[in-house]
């Protein structure tokens, strides 16, 4: 193990196991133990049923032969076999005292860091320049956003990569119909009130279309600057820059107030990999990859096939000689391989996209831009959904403003956090309102498991009972609380003190965080850390409801503190990962 790195006590059980099933039935050697949870014991080993069969020995007699051979040295108290071979274990007191103290002690709670070294390209949020963020932002950008914290908690070298929707021929409309009328408010010094870069833009490019359809000069006019933003003319691209630049600015709010850690340092939209397209398609084309389809240029699959049963293909080159995010995809693989050398890329993308990356993998593949040391993935997602079970819209039929989701969970929020404290002042109940309501929208994202859809309802997210992300944030508050008024008094934690069971069962579920946590940066799943976390809290009730801590005597008292700490360090820093604040006080 690494230095300060903390074995787990399931890991330890499992290492005792497997130096039995080497005793027992070397022929066997490297089985998996087999090692689980158990409301019986603290763990249960399985081992024997699996082993059985493949021995040609009795199940219950193997286990009980595994528990004979189990080291002297290992930190059980009892192990008995249970039913048809099922082995339940119960660690001694000793030793879970002594995985609270090595936890509290150990920087980073004694987790390990399997990722160490690996480089990985987090690619999510994804924005549209001059336009608002949507409902269809909320989920590439709260999950990705809590893989890549994840990963670097695990010793990933992270790199995040905000693709952003900067170049194509809306920017010459826009840019056109802008210097056309220059008194149009759109810059951040002319706005007033609540009206953002991005929503005036928005109505700014709106009212260009709406010219665009009705009158064919402008349409003549908006398409030659198309042609001198592409040939870098550099009036317009300075006019393109402000327009990004601006609109960046908007996002970056919105960013902050969300806590997501995407900069403009991340952004590296169409236009970085424009200058390459026509490079991408060369190259294609003399390996015989691509070739030209009713005036395209393609590449046809060779594993996939589209709803007419021909090989799908990916679209290289228009027929009117435009390039797509097709080719612009490929060109920012090339480069996050090449120049970012990256060893993982994830992409961070609605489910709707996956026959698009699978035709993308395989033609970066084919090329040899994707060698088989890199794995790319695409980490897919559910839709959210509204009341009605359909995917979010306004009343009005139109695709939901993020910011207005956010701000109806904040404003629900209030109405929870008043009710526990009417007497708050306001600018208090204001800031705990934010982050509240903010833990809400995230943790409903991600408790969620990404591959499904879910409904997106205020009411049950921002209530403080249930599994929610307010429940948990009232969880540490209580923790807090509790280490306030017991002053948290320095000392060892005493290994020689028996446990009560409400002890016992806390202190093994804080044991558990850095599965959580290595399970999330395997599986790309981060409701299974919302999972656990949720599971937390409530052993933590159960443990506060039967032991109490700053009455309890000494050196009872000392330990159960210890408990409470770590409940309270483990908490924060789960709701860390995700991404949501850990108050002291609501």
């Amino acid at each position: 193990m690494a230095e300060h790195e903390v074995q787990s006590l399931s890991d330890q059980i499992e290492a005792a196991l497997a130096r039995a099933i080497d005793r027992v039935v070397p022929e066997l050697s490297g089985a998996d133990p087999v090692i689980r949870p158990s409301d019986r014991a603290d763990f249960q080993a399985n081992a024997a049923l699996a082993l059985a069969g493949r021995s040609g020995r009795d199940r219950t007699a193997l286990a009980t032969d595994l528990v004979a051979a189990l080291p002297a040295d290992a930190p059980i108290a009892e192990a008995a076999v249970s039913g048809p071979g099922f082995v339940n274990i119960i660690l001694t007191a000793d030793a879970v005292w002594r995985q609270v103290a090595a936890r509290l002690t150990a920087p980073r709670h004694g987790i390990g860091m399997p990722h160490a070294g690996v480089r990985t390209v987090v690619e999510y949020s994804g924005i549209n320049i001059a336009r608002e963020m949507h409902v269809g932002h909320l989920r590439t950008t709260i999950l990705g956003d809590c893989l890549a914290r994840v990963l670097e908690f695990l010793g990933a070298d992270v790199v995040r990569q905000n693709h952003l929707g900067d170049w194509g021929t809306q920017f010459g409309m826009l840019i056109q119909y802008l210097d056309e009328h220059p008194e149009a408010p759109w810059r951040r010094d002319q706005l007033g009130g609540d009206t953002s870069t991005v929503s005036a833009l928005g109505d700014l490019y709106r009212a260009a279309r709406k010219v665009f359809d009705a009158d064919p000069a402008f349409a003549d006019r908006a398409r030659t600057r198309v042609v001198t933003l592409q040939s870098g003319d550099p009036a317009t691209i300075a006019s393109w820059r402000e327009i990004v630049t601006e609109s960046e600015l908007s996002f970056m709010d919105i960013y902050h107030r969300l806590n997501v850690g995407l900069t403009p340092e991340h952004s590296a939209g169409e236009s970085f990999y424009n200058p390459w397209l026509a490079e991408i398609n060369d190259e294609l084309t003399a390996k015989g990859i691509a070739g030209e389809s009713d005036g395209a240029l393609v590449v046809p699959s060779l594993t996939e096939t589209g709803p007419d049963g021909k090989p799908a293909v990916l679209m290289l080159r228009k027929s009117d000689g435009g390039y797509g995010y097709d080719t612009t995809d490929l060109a920012a693989i090339r480069y996050r391989v090449r120049d970012l050398k990256a060893d993982r890329i994830l992409y961070v993308v609605d489910a709707r996209q996956a026959m698009h990356f699978r035709l993308v993998f395989e033609t970066a593949r084919r090329a040899g831009w994707l060698p088989g040391t890199v794995e790319a993935v695409h980490v897919s997602y559910g839709a959210v959904l509204g009341p009605d079970g359909r995917p979010f819209r306004t009343r009005a039929g139109e695709t939901a403003r993020l910011l207005d989701l956010v701000t109806s969970a904040i404003t629900k929020a209030r109405d929870t956090v008043t009710e526990k404290n009417p007497d708050l002042p306001p600018a208090e109940l204001d800031r705990i309102a934010e982050q509240a309501g903010i833990a809400a929208v995230k943790y409903a994202d991600l408790s969620t498991s990404r591959t499904k859809d879910y409904l997106f309802e205020v009411d049950r997210m921002t209530s403080s009972t249930g599994n929610t992300g307010v429940y948990l944030q009232y969880a540490h508050v209580r923790m807090r609380s509790i280490l306030r008024r017991a002053g948290e008094p320095a000392g060892p934690v005493d290994p020689s003190l028996p446990l009560h069971p409400a002890e016992r069962a806390l202190a093994i579920a804080l044991d558990g965080f850095g599965a959580a946590v290595a399970e999330v940066g395997e599986l790309l799943e981060p409701h299974r850390l919302c999972g656990y976390l949720y599971d937390l809290a409530k052993v933590f009730n159960t443990f506060f409801e039967q032991c109490p801590v700053s009455t309890a005597e000494e050196p009872v008292r000392g330990n159960r503190i210890a408990l409470c700490r770590l409940a309270a360090t483990t908490l924060h820093d789960g709701l860390g990962l995700l991404g949501i604040a850990a108050p002291d006080r609501m």
